[in-house]
């Protein structure tokens, strides 16, 4: 599979999906259906963990200014229908059963911090720039900028970021709860990460992945059913089992996602 606006590369079990778009990594029409077919190479059995980086100056800008003066012409039923095409990737990011990554430096701010709320955790520089400045043209951030950020900081943080379009740096975002780590350089840090990660149960990993999702989305009750029975599946694996013996011989387990 060849790519004009992203570079996907898979080495050792992680898929690293870079945009590169020059000049500002705008997520054009061409983007946006190579971000789904980025999200099924993700989706691939070989492939254990994601991560998401732009350059060091720019992640994304978000949406091409210029698609939106092309769909003027379009109806509503075709603006829609295009923007599905983004929304099945963002949510196919945020549902697949596999950790993903953002290492976020430069600029981030629209459709790209979208594509960064989509992912599990949220790497910036300390000097990255991140918010939703799309007031500026009379809309508001439509793919997930209100319903997933509003997760992430609280309804009056969500709201008076998107009012205002401020824009804010890494360390900023850190301590409103946008981003979860902060360093110098993200995608390194990212990377570390990713390889930690490939030493983990990747059932596990995938199930806890679903359940706090579904803790964040439903009742009390019914996150803790299927939490329930994610541990009762996972008991059963051979995972599990290498767990306890590795953890009685003293050593590291080798997992293997049996």
């Amino acid at each position: 599979m060849t790519f004009d606006t992203l570079d996907v590369t898979v080495d050792d079990g992680i898929a690293t999906v870079r945009i590169d778009n020059d000049p500002v990594n705008a997520i054009d029409q061409e983007m946006r259906h190579e971000l789904a077919e980025a999200v099924d190479v993700l989706r691939e059995d070989r492939v254990r963990v994601g991560v998401f980086a732009g350059t060091a100056d720019v992640f994304s800008v978000g949406a091409d200014v210029g698609l939106f003066e092309t769909a003027q012409d379009w109806t509503t039923a075709e603006f829609r229908s295009n923007s599905r095409v983004l929304g099945r990737a963002f949510d196919g990011l945020e549902t697949m059963e596999k950790p993903v990554l953002a290492a976020i430096e430069g600029t981030c701010v629209g459709g790209g911090l979208e594509l960064a709320l989509a992912c599990d955790v949220r790497i910036a520089s300390p000097d990255a720039t991140l918010g939703f400045p799309e007031h500026n043209i009379g809309l508001i951030p439509g793919l997930g900028g209100c319903s997933r950020f509003v997760q992430l900081v609280g309804p009056g943080t969500a709201k008076d970021l998107i009012f205002s379009g401020e824009l804010i740096d890494g360390e900023r975002a850190r301590e409103i709860g946008l981003v979860e780590r902060v360093a110098d350089d993200p995608d390194a840090a990212a990377q570390s990460y990713a390889e930690s990660l490939l030493d983990q149960p990747p059932q596990a990993l995938g199930l806890a992945k679903r359940v706090v999702n579904a803790a964040r989305d439903t009742d009390t009750q019914t996150a803790g059913v299927l939490e329930s029975l994610a541990q009762s599946t996972l008991i059963e694996t051979e995972d599990h089992r290498e767990g306890l013996e590795a953890f009685r011989e003293n050593r590291d387990p080798e997992f293997t996602g049996e």
